[in-house]
């Protein structure tokens, strides 16, 4: 990362505080479930990969899980 690139970083953190800098264009951010929030893994039907996933977002027959990744690749 060259001078001006940080010097324009750091102004940008200076104006908020919670700038993490430029991801890309499709990039999405994802915000930490609340702690209330009870996460379980279940393995993926179409990958076989473990996923930490959030409670009340799995469907009823957890075996017909598929992971997000999968479900961006089948799209």
């Amino acid at each position: 990362m060259g001078r001006k690139d940080r010097e324009r970083f750091q102004r940008n953190r200076d104006s908020d505080p919670n700038y993490v800098g430029y991801r890309g264009s499709d990039t999405v951010t994802v915000h930490a479930p609340s702690p209330e929030t009870k996460m379980e893994t279940v393995v993926c039907s179409a990958c076989s990969r473990k996923r930490n996933v959030a409670s009340d977002s799995l469907p009823d027959d957890i075996s017909t899980f598929v992971c997000l990744s999968c479900q961006s690749s089948a799209a």
